[in-house]
Order: C-alpha cells, then sequence, then structure tokens
C-alpha cells in the first residue's frame, strides 16, 4: 500500500541535473539520464570547459528543458571585468565563501555581476538553446543582492523561472546541516520581498550531491499534494582523468546517483508516494 494516499496526480517532480558542461563525462552521464526518462532538466555551465563540444548535443534529448546554471564559483569568467575583478585570485573564481564576502562587501561591483551573468545567458542562447530557468552554481544567487539581479535578468531575457532554495531537514542531522538551514531562511526572509519569476520548491540540498534510495523516501513522504517541486540532482559519469580535484570528488557521488535515478527504485519511489514528473515547458 502507498505510504502517500493522495491522487498521484496531486504531486508533481521536475529532475533537474546541474552543472552540465562542467566536464565531458558529467555532462554525458546527465544526457543518458535524460535518454531513459530520469532526468528532464539541465542547468548549462556556460563557462565550462567542455561547453562547445556537449552544446550540440542537448538537441539530440527530447522531453528536456535547459536553463543556466550561472556560476561565479568556479572556473574562469566570461567577461573581461569579471576577470580583472577576479584578479587576486589569479583571474579565476574564487570559493563559495570568498566571493559571498566580495560580493557583500563591495569589493566585486553589481554592474560586473550583472555584465557576467548576461554573458553566460548569451553564451546559451546564442547557440539557439531554449531557456526556461536561471538557478546557480553552488546557490550563490540566493544572496540577496544576486537575487535580485538574478529576478531581473530573467524577466530582461523573458526566462520563466528562478530557483528558490529552501530549508529541508530530510537531510543528515547535525551542526552542519542547521547552520545551513539557517543561512538559507535567513536568505529567504530577504528574498521574499523580490518581484521575481515564477517559483518552484527545491528539494535535494539535504543530500545534494550524494542523493540516496533511504533519503528520497524520506523526502519524498514530506511533499505536499498539489505542489511542483524540483529535485536537484548531480547525475553523471565520472572519468578521472577530466576530474582531479579532491574536494569535488569528496563532494559528489556521480556514478551513485545516475544508477540511482536511472534504476528502478526510484520509479518505484514515485509510484509509492504518487509522484509523476513534470516539467518547466509545461507549467509555462
Amino acid at each position: 500500500m502507498s505510504k502517500n494516499p493522495t491522487n498521484p496526480a496531486d504531486i508533481r517532480l521536475i529532475v533537474n541535473a546541474d552543472d552540465y558542461g562542467y566536464t565531458r563525462s558529467v555532462s554525458q552521464g546527465i544526457l543518458d539520464a535524460a535518454c531513459e526518462g530520469a532526468v528532464n532538466a539541465t542547468g548549462i555551465m556556460a563557462n565550462g570547459v567542455c561547453l562547445d563540444t556537449m552544446l550540440p548535443e542537448l538537441a539530440t534529448v527530447e522531453n528536456l528543458d535547459t536553463g543556466v546554471h550561472l556560476n561565479l564559483t568556479y572556473g574562469n569568467p566570461l567577461t573581461s571585468e569579471m576577470k580583472k575583478a577576479v584578479s587576486g585570485w589569479g583571474g579565476s573564481f574564487p570559493g563559495k565563501y570568498e566571493m559571498a564576502v566580495a560580493v557583500m562587501s563591495g569589493k566585486i561591483r553589481q554592474d560586473t555581476l550583472e555584465k557576467e551573468f548576461s554573458a553566460q545567458i548569451e553564451q546559451c542562447m546564442q547557440h539557439g538553446i531554449k531557456l526556461r530557468f536561471l538557478n546557480s552554481h553552488e546557490h550563490i544567487h540566493m544572496l540577496p543582492s544576486i537575487y535580485r539581479l538574478t529576478a531581473s535578468l530573467a524577466r530582461q531575457f523573458k526566462i520563466p523561472f528562478v530557483r528558490h532554495t529552501t530549508m529541508e531537514w530530510a537531510g543528515l542531522p547535525g551542526a552542519k546541516a542547521v547552520l545551513r538551514n539557517v543561512i538559507i531562511g535567513s536568505l529567504n526572509l530577504r528574498n521574499v520581498q523580490t518581484q521575481d519569476p515564477c517559483r518552484v520548491t527545491c528539494i535535494g540540498i539535504g543530500s545534494s550531491g550524494r542523493l540516496n534510495h533511504a533519503y528520497l523516501s524520506k523526502l519524498f513522504s514530506r511533499l505536499r499534494p498539489g505542489h511542483v517541486y524540483e529535485l536537484m540532482c548531480h547525475p553523471g559519469h565520472f572519468d578521472p582523468a577530466e576530474i582531479k580535484d579532491g574536494r569535488l570528488i569528496g563532494y559528489h557521488s556521480w556514478e551513485a546517483e545516475q544508477a540511482l535515478l536511472t534504476g528502478n527504485g526510484f520509479r518505484e519511489l514515485r509510484r509509492e508516494y504518487g509522484i509523476e514528473l513534470a516539467r518547466y515547458s509545461e507549467l509555462v
């Protein structure tokens, strides 16, 4: 018997894979998951090292919505203004904490951020990609000043959805989870005043980079009828020749998420809790 007595059509889920373009192997994993119907949206990292070769591949997959995974915390900027602004870090983006401090202190100006984000959006659009949503690498867009900018650019470029990261207690307990939710909750209190495009509740942050069956079962049991959710995920193939950063390897379990999302267990969980897959393009 299902643990969720609601009508199966009441809960809808978008399965959105982050980091398309990050590496060839990760991008190919996302494509493979989309071809199997397990992933139906992906955020493009516009400064990804393999973007030129992997962007055309998106056209080979049906029923896959695309957006921009705005990036200020990994790799190299696209604009000269941002390259100058991060020259103290060797011309590459710093980590999320350093970038957050630089933005909040005014070291990196709002117009510099706007030019960089616009360039990342245009980088995807010039390849004929239809953009349905904006989100960001490591949720940097949730900083209030960047959130306002992201919402403004979404309206300017006619992109209907912006990811709205929310608190989540379904993941592993502990001080780190409490701190994360306190930070996200405080940012949400600031961002709720922003007139932004459509919101879909984002889930998956409680076990970001390492989704597993037990976590999803607990998470899905808390979903409410009549709502649409976006499951943030990180499937992909792992190629040690491409990915050598120990911090990234420690955070992500690409192959495990790939197997989870494309396996029978994920489909059974959706049936058990009365969840139907949805797409951004259907909601517009």
